[in-house]
């Protein structure tokens, strides 16, 4: 594991104040180490979830998904979903386009202040890109997973759902819905990744990735403010912004160094709400380069009261055989939990050997899926923050079986082991001092990584980790 530098004293902005933290000398208490997660809950909410668009949005919402292939397909249920082209490809069992807006792809998440139990989650911007989720309308919901033992349980209610809309034009480029009244917004206008309640109860901020941008929008979901991306006083923009008509790669004098799909998957606001520290989902490309500035990730600090970024930055060291990061939020003033994933699914029990092809194994098996707690307090001297302790994904204990699919993997998997071997895993919270909350984004309907041969439901596991929310 590689060591974080952490001789320097630090002097970081956090909540308005300025924290000065001399951070331990490497191999002192308080480094990176793994501690165990024990399951203490399991709730599913089945893939083929629908919602019906709202009344007045424009009857293009009816079906969606109607451009995921290389030609339009209006006809529901004609494109078979796969987890990409063969040989490594595998069938999910689920077609599209839809009857209606998949509630699929949670990718964020946030306990509701007023409600214990109820959790804020973000949809995903639709089908994968900016082309193909024009007829994807944004939204976000009011959850409740039930983690009783038992069939009693096991099951997520949705209770509300907030489509995201721009009635007074404050969104300050062209929408797919530009011409309608309501303007609700699409998957082909913003890419929405994560999402913090503001918490005097007056709406919301959300984190996207094509801009990258960050979004305000009320309780209703209507847009009152977009900001640009700043990092060292200059705008940083990935290939999807309006501004910009160049490809993923950048060229000589390309006016990008966010990467496609690579902007704000993770967003955490400091308890009092008056900062949030945006973080970027992948590394940045040097400028003017197509190489990547380093094995880490940025994050930036923005005022919430202000309305504009700090000019403060941190860094984030991604772990070996990780290329991203998940979702991102604060359980205090200066300690976060950050998801950090690699690209694979499946469980590696079940990897394809040489000369063997899908759908009886998995060509790409999960193999770094975690979740750390951080301290922005302690940055070493090269802005790098801190890492305190982790928790293994692929290898949770679960002594009471509490588990409700354990989906395909070798039969020499111990029975008590369960694992979370999704591709995205994009949500992450405190729940209470000893247990966190959570979810999986299921690109609905590409990705299987809990089933061979099909299409991952949306899952919110409970964990008892109380070393990972002790560690200091």
């Amino acid at each position: 594991m590689r060591t974080l530098l952490l001789a320097a004293t630090a002097l970081i902005g956090l909540g308005g104040a300025a924290l000065a933290q001399t951070a331990p000398a490497q191999g002192q208490a308080g480094s990176d180490r793994k501690v165990e997660a024990r399951l203490a809950g399991h709730a599913i909410l089945p893939a083929f979830t629908m919602a019906l668009p709202p009344a007045d949005a424009p009857r293009d919402a009816l079906v969606s998904g109607k451009f995921t292939a290389a030609a339009r397909q209006d006809r529901p249920g004609a494109l078979p979903g796969t987890t990409g082209p063969a040989p490594s490809g595998r069938p999910t069992g689920i077609s599209l386009p839809f009857i209606g807006q998949p509630v699929q792809g949670f990718s964020g998440i946030k306990p509701v202040a007023s409600d214990p139990g109820a959790y804020w989650v973000l949809t995903d911007n639709g089908f994968g890109n900016k082309r193909n989720s024009g007829d994807a309308l944004l939204m976000f919901h009011k959850v409740r997973p039930d983690f009783r033992a038992g069939q009693a349980g096991g099951q997520v209610a949705v209770e509300r759902t907030v489509f995201l809309s721009d009635p007074d034009r404050r969104v300050p480029f062209r929408i797919a819905h530009e011409g309608t009244a309501e303007r609700y917004l699409t998957g082909a206008d913003f890419d929405p990744e994560s999402i913090e309640p503001i918490p005097d109860g007056s709406g919301f901020w959300i984190g996207e990735e094509f801009g990258p941008f960050l979004i305000r929008v009320d309780a209703g979901g209507r847009v009152r403010q977009v900001v640009e991306t700043r990092l060292d006083g200059q705008v940083l923009r990935g290939p999807d912004h309006p501004a910009v008509s160049v490809g993923a790669t950048p060229a000589a004098g390309a006016d990008f160094r966010v990467r496609r799909s690579g902007g704000y998957e993770g967003m955490a606001m400091l308890p009092d709400g008056s900062r949030l520290w945006a973080l970027l989902e992948q590394p940045l490309f040097q400028p003017n380069s197509d190489q990547a500035e380093g094995g880490f990730l940025r994050m930036m600090e923005f005022d919430t009261a202000k309305g504009d970024w700090t000019g403060r930055s941190l860094k984030l060291r991604l772990e070996p055989g990780a290329t991203a990061i998940g979702d991102f939020n604060m359980i205090d003033e200066r300690r976060a939990l950050v998801i950090e994933r690699d690209n694979g699914e499946g469980d590696a029990s079940l990897a394809c050997a040489d000369g063997r092809n899908p759908p009886g194994c998995f060509p790409a098996p999960a193999r770094v899926k975690r979740v750390s707690l951080v301290d922005l307090g302690a940055a070493d001297a090269e802005g790098f923050v801190r890492k305190l302790a982790h928790i293994d994904l692929l290898d949770i204990r679960d002594p009471e079986g509490l588990s409700r699919q354990s989906g395909d993997r070798a039969a020499s998997v111990p029975r008590d082991r369960f694992s979370f071997p999704f591709f995205t895993i994009e949500d992450v919270a405190m729940v209470d001092a000893e247990h966190i909350i959570v979810g999986n984004d299921n690109n609905l309907p590409f990705s299987a990584g809990r089933h061979l041969a099909r299409a991952d439901d949306n899952e919110m596991i409970l964990l008892h980790v109380p070393d990972l929310l002790r560690a200091r």
